[in-house]
């Protein structure tokens, strides 16, 4: 499914906004209050930091979305329209967790763990190894921009490994030529912008380097490429691992 498709509103789902309550105006014979006193750190923050926002987890697919009238892109717009309500100077970043299909397990623990909570993450540590890689097949450390292929480093250039993190971080989704062009090549100038043919050169680059384990990253025909994991793939993810998708 496209950035387009998942991000569209339902044509059906009516307009829907959420609406912050708001406190009546204390009486005016009421004494104005008293000056607030100077603030103190908030409970459970260590010293010497400062909280800086917050992360809210929503664990809700399309489908459940829709049979509520709405689509994920619809309650993003109304949450972002509340925070402009109550906080006009707050910033706001959203981000879509893709999982694999069928992945199981509640949605609100999927997306944190997609997503890479870090208390989330820190439960799974236990289960994975804490080397460089594994013994044979391919292990592809995101966070460390690393791809050992039968446990021997690899010699992927920069622009190789984007496109192969890029595919990886969307796992299982078709991603088409103009929309590799212009993720991995947002900031080139005009003359250095590919075109989409090269996409194939750099894709066919990537598949010898990966040699016998090359059809992780498959063709699909007059659309695109698409990442498939096989199960001597290992991905690593950690902190500061780009987010796959946003609104």
């Amino acid at each position: 499914m496209s950035n387009t498709a998942l991000l569209a509103p339902a044509p059906t789902a009516p307009s829907r906004h959420l609406h912050a309550l708001v406190d009546a105006p204390a009486p005016a014979r009421l004494a104005p209050p008293a000056p607030a006193p100077e603030a103190t750190a908030a409970p459970g923050v260590p010293a010497g930091t400062a909280p800086r926002g917050f992360a809210l987890y929503v664990g809700l697919d399309e489908l459940k979305a829709a049979t509520d009238g709405v689509s994920l892109a619809t309650i993003v717009t109304a949450l972002r329209q509340t925070l402009a309500e109550l906080a006009p100077q707050a910033e706001s970043y959203a981000t879509v967790a893709l999982a694999p299909a069928h992945a199981g397990g509640r949605d609100v623990d999927v997306v944190r763990l997609a997503l890479h909570e870090p208390s989330a993450v820190a439960r799974t540590k236990a289960d994975t190894p804490d080397d460089d890689h594994v013994p044979g097949g391919v292990t592809i450390d995101i966070s460390r921009r690393r791809v050992h292929i039968d446990s021997e480093p690899s010699s992927l250039t920069f622009k190789e490994f984007e496109l192969l993190q890029y595919l990886v971080l969307r796992e299982g989704r078709t991603i088409e030529r103009t929309e590799l062009v212009s993720s991995l090549w947002s900031h080139a100038d005009g003359d250095e912008v590919p075109g989409e043919r090269t996409i194939d050169v750099h894709v066919r680059r990537l598949r010898a380097k990966l040699g016998r384990y090359e059809d992780i990253v498959r063709t699909v025909r007059g659309i695109g490429y698409r990442f498939d994991r096989h199960a001597d793939v290992v991905i690593r993810f950690g902190h500061g691992t780009p987010s796959p998708d946003r609104f």
